[in-house]
């Protein structure tokens, strides 16, 4: 059974409690959280008693990895990443959403596959490597990432689909989708501009449905094949909201579309093309 979840980052800048309590308003089905500067998100007794208090289990943990949290769980990613598996065991998480690391971090971009592999194992908990993009300078990509932006290119066996990240990647999230095959295990609901080669330098996040990438198409092949993971929204509304009110209003939006677009067909519902 899909789950619909709502990442923290979504509702940015409100604190933990606000997320567990907008979420539980627009009708999720559960939280990401990301792992920030904020102590409340690396708590596991201030999150399980959100989740009891909200009915919003914890279904996944994102592991630090943004420059911002440079220091959150120190600076070694094998580290962060082994530390984000050990929450999310304490509240119940299941799955544990990490970015493929900096070019520049030379060390753990040689040991990153092995590593995935190694605490994954260890601990029994899904590690979903997500989608990243080149950056692109006077018209020319350059690999901010490495091993590779794209996790599909990477011997690891569960993958997160970022659609915002494959609009900057000037990629079709559904191309990227058909190549992981299997492997797709979690997804980060969402929107960008485009699905070709672009300048653009922004992360969009836009709601589903406002952008150009093909996100019905992707959510329905997932509902086809009896996609039994958690696709998570991750939008910005720290643009477009005014207040909480506004801001439940986008999610709900958020929720209606993963609904819609992963609920079982009758046998006479056209199929999109």
């Amino acid at each position: 059974m899909i789950s619909i979840g709502m990442g923290t980052t979504s509702v940015l800048p409100r604190r933990l409690h606000d997320a567990f309590r907008l979420a539980a308003d627009a009708g999720f089905d559960g939280v990401e959280i990301m792992v920030t500067s904020d102590p409340d998100t690396r708590d596991p007794r201030v999150i399980g008693a959100l989740s009891e208090r909200y009915g919003m289990p914890v279904l996944s943990i994102h592991a630090p990895v943004l420059v911002l949290t440079a220091f959150v769980y120190g600076l070694d990613p094998h580290v962060k990443l082994d530390r984000s598996i050990a929450l999310a065991q304490r509240v119940g998480a299941s799955t544990v959403v990490v970015h493929p690391p900096f070019r520049w971090q030379m060390l753990a971009a040689r040991r990153f596959e092995a590593s995935v592999r190694e605490l994954e194992a260890r601990h029994g908990v899904t590690v979903a490597v997500e989608n990243m993009f080149p950056v692109t300078v006077r018209g020319r990509d350059r690999e901010a990432y490495a091993p590779s932006w794209n996790p599909g290119d990477l011997a690891i066996d569960a993958l997160t689909l970022d659609f915002s990240h494959a609009a900057l990647a000037g990629v079709s999230a559904l191309d990227l989708a058909r190549q992981w095959g299997d492997r797709l295990r979690h997804v980060h609901l969402c929107d960008g501009s485009s699905t070709e080669p672009n300048d653009r330098v922004f992360d969009e996040h836009l709601l589903p449905g406002h952008g150009a990438q093909p996100v019905a198409e992707v959510l329905r092949s997932l509902a086809d094949r009896d996609f039994d993971g958690a696709i998570v929204a991750e939008i910005n509304t720290r643009s477009c909201a005014n207040d909480d009110d506004a801001r439940v209003e986008l999610l709900r939006e958020t929720v209606r579309f993963a609904r819609e677009h992963t609920a079982p067909l009758s046998v006479d519902a056209p199929r999109e093309r």
